[in-house]
Parts: structure tokens; C-alpha cells; sequence
């Protein structure tokens, strides 16, 4: 576990460090197999109960452009994508989450894929003309946590609305950001995406260095992916990135006007966690869905990975709101590689969910109620952050 003393508290309450690989007593093994060399998040396929009403919560509201569909599936991108989708939505008679999709570097990591996971002893396949439409030779498998991941390397190409202002809304959603997944056991859950070449940027721990949380990333952003403690596997949220908050505001707008309020959970609001500015909805079916902007750039070798107090509310919201109890329950089921839902395991350290749950309910704002909030603007030392 992370010592405490090696890292450095900085004036807003949180630790700063070098990665250093999570200790834990149950790891995933370690294969000695090469693993693939991820490049991004690429898109998620989601199973939904109601296909027309999904397609008015993602196009009409959302604003995700349509690359293809039929009365089976609908395949969506975001503006600045070029292959063929970031999402597709599916019809099924469960709503879950079928692939956590990920782009490769080349075609030869789909090999080192197969060797990876056959080393671990998971359900691997592989489809030379790809799973679903627009995607070629693809393996998708059941990770050791029980979350369903593909890998990718061909793709097709489509056009990218960068360029088309005629269509573009005031909430645009630019890209895929990151996914977030629930796991019962986050520090195993860490040190296998390590192992498969993911890199911490910030995580949450308590006084004994437990692990509660990871923000992990393979593009030089805060997060591909996270790993939050709970009971798993299941799909957190999947996170779309816009250009600037008013975008964010501009979809609570139109949610309002559309008397679609209902769809937001949470936010707006600043996290503490990755700075960004944030928005939770709940589509139809309960699938959770971000909308996020303003994360910072992370892609330098040494860049320092930033660990939060558990008992700190700011790392959530960094006004200090509390959380609404679904965020922290809530979230989507995922399916096994024949279409059939995983069993969830139940978090069995009581401990933890408590202080997981409760902390936004009692937990502090500032380290000591005793220091000054902003040491940095003391009257006659300091003006506007920069020494006098």
C-alpha cells in the first residue's frame, strides 16, 4: 500500500506522488505474455429495452450523430470522431452493458491480445469480420473481474462533423472521454490494469492506504477508465467530453425545456477528482451517462499521480455538494460474452462501503477546521496566488 510519507499534501488537501504499483492480497496473475498496446477508449456497446426511445435520448436531446441503424441496432458518433461509432445501442430484452471497447496500435495486438488472456484463463474470441458493424478483426473477452472488453485495430472510416457548424448544438458532445467500471476489489482490479499497460492518475485512499478508487488512462488524459469500489462487476457510467461548460449548462437547458429534467441525477458541478466540470444523466433505461469537460493533460512519463483523502467531499464535488445515494448504488449490469448477465459479487469489507457512501454525508471540506481555507491569499504575504 501507498505510504504516506513518501507523498507531498499539497495546500488543497490532497497527496501527490509517483505511480507506484497497488499492493494487494489477491491479485490477478501476472501473464508472462505481452500485453496488447492499448490506444484509447473507443466506444461502448449497450444494450437497450426500448430502441426508439434510446435513439430520442442519445440523437434528438443528446445530439449524437448517426453513422448507420436499423430495427436491430443504432450506431453513434460523437463530432471530432472519424471511425465508424463511439456507442451502439443494441435491442435486447436486458439492459446491460455488452463491450467495453478498446482501439489497439496495430493488428498484431489483437495477437497479443489472445495470448494475454488465453494466459489468464479467460473466455477469448475472435471475429475476423468483427462483432458488431464498422469494426474489423476484433477479439472480445471476459477480463478477470468479469467485464466484457473487445479489442480493436481496423476500423471503418467516416466523416468527421468537426467542420460541420450547420449541425452542430449547443450542447455538443466532441468525443468519447472514458468509461467507469464497479468492482468489488479495486486494488486487484488496479494491479491488473497495470499490468495491461494502464497508468494511475489519481486515486482515493484512506489513512492506511487502501485503495477506494483509480482513475486509470492510456491517452494522455486523467482517465480511459476507473475502477470504482462496490458491488461488480457493472458499468458505472459511460463519459462523453464537450469543449467548454456552457455546453454542459446548454443540455440542462434543453433537458428542462423538453420537461426532461428527470434525466439529470447529478451536477452540474467541478469534481475534485480529474478538475472537470461535470453532468450525470440516466438514459431510458437507467444506463448512466457523463458529460464532462476540462480534465487536465497527464501523457508526460513522470507526470504525478494525485491521491485523495476518502473522508474529503471535494474530491467528489470541489463545492463541497453531497452526493445523491444512487450515484454511489446505481448502475448497469454487464453480460458475458453469450449475452447472458454476470453475476454480481457483493463488496464484503462493511467498512468500506460505509465510509464510501457516507463520506460526502459528513466528511470535511479543509484538512483542519483550524487552518486558513486559502493560505495562499493571507493578507500582506500573498495577492491573487503569486508572492509579494
Amino acid at each position: 500500500m501507498t505510504n504516506r510519507a513518501d507523498m507531498t499534501l499539497t495546500s488543497s488537501g490532497y497527496y501527490v506522488s509517483q505511480e507506484a504499483p497497488i499492493e494487494t492480497d489477491n491479485p490477478v496473475a501476472t501473464p508472462e505474455a505481452s500485453p496488447p498496446d492499448i490506444l484509447r477508449c473507443a466506444y461502448m456497446e449497450l444494450v437497450v429495452t426500448d430502441l426508439a426511445a434510446s435513439r430520442q435520448f442519445y440523437v434528438d436531446i443528446l445530439g449524437l450523430y448517426v453513422t448507420e441503424e436499423d430495427d436491430e441496432a443504432i450506431y453513434l458518433r460523437s463530432t471530432e470522431e472519424f471511425i465508424h461509432h463511439n456507442l451502439v445501442l443494441r435491442k435486447g430484452p436486458v439492459a446491460a452493458v455488452a463491450a467495453f471497447s478498446y482501439r489497439v496500435r496495430t493488428s498484431e495486438d489483437l495477437d497479443r491480445a489472445v495470448e494475454f488472456y488465453t494466459e489468464l484463463g479467460c473466455d477469448v474470441r475472435r471475429e475476423a469480420n468483427g462483432f458488431v458493424k464498422g469494426i474489423g478483426d476484433s477479439v472480445r473477452v471476459v477480463d478477470p473481474l468479469g467485464f466484457p472488453y473487445e479489442f480493436f485495430y481496423q476500423a471503418d472510416h467516416v466523416e468527421r462533423m468537426s467542420w460541420r457548424y450547420d449541425l452542430h448544438t449547443p450542447g455538443e458532445l466532441v468525443r468519447l472521454d472514458h468509461f467507469n467500471q464497479v468492482t468489488p476489489d479495486v486494488p486487484r482490479a488496479v494491479k491488473y490494469m497495470q499490468d495491461l499497460g494502464f497508468r494511475v492518475t489519481e486515486d482515493i485512499q484512506d489513512e492506511e492506504g487502501t485503495v477506494y478508487a483509480a482513475w486509470m488512462r492510456r491517452k494522455p488524459t486523467v482517465h480511459d477508465t476507473a475502477m470504482t469500489g462496490g458491488d461488480g462487476p457493472r458499468m458505472h457510467h459511460v463519459c462523453f467530453a464537450t469543449h467548454e461548460k456552457h455546453n454542459i449548462l446548454a443540455i440542462c437547458d434543453k433537458l428542462g425545456a423538453l420537461r426532461r429534467s428527470d434525466a439529470i441525477e447529478r451536477g452540474p458541478g467541478r469534481h475534485g477528482v480529474s478538475n472537470a466540470f461535470y453532468l450525470y444523466l440516466r438514459d431510458p433505461d437507467g444506463h448512466r451517462v457523463e458529460v464532462y469537460t476540462q480534465d487536465y493533460y497527464t501523457g508526460d512519463p513522470d507526470n504525478p499521480v494525485v491521491t485523495w483523502d476518502v473522508h474529503d467531499n471535494q474530491r467528489r464535488d470541489w463545492w463541497g455538494n453531497p452526493v445523491v445515494p444512487s450515484w454511489y448504488t446505481e448502475a448497469s449490469l454487464v453480460l458475458d460474452l453469450d449475452g447472458n448477465p454476470q453475476p454480481v459479487a457483493a463488496r464484503t469489507d462493511d467498512s468500506e462501503m460505509a465510509v464510501t457512501i457516507g463520506a460526502d454525508g459528513f466528511s470535511y471540506t479543509r484538512r483542519d477546521e483550524g487552518e486558513e481555507s486559502m493560505p495562499e491569499y493571507k493578507q500582506g504575504e500573498y495577492k491573487l496566488g503569486h508572492q509579494l
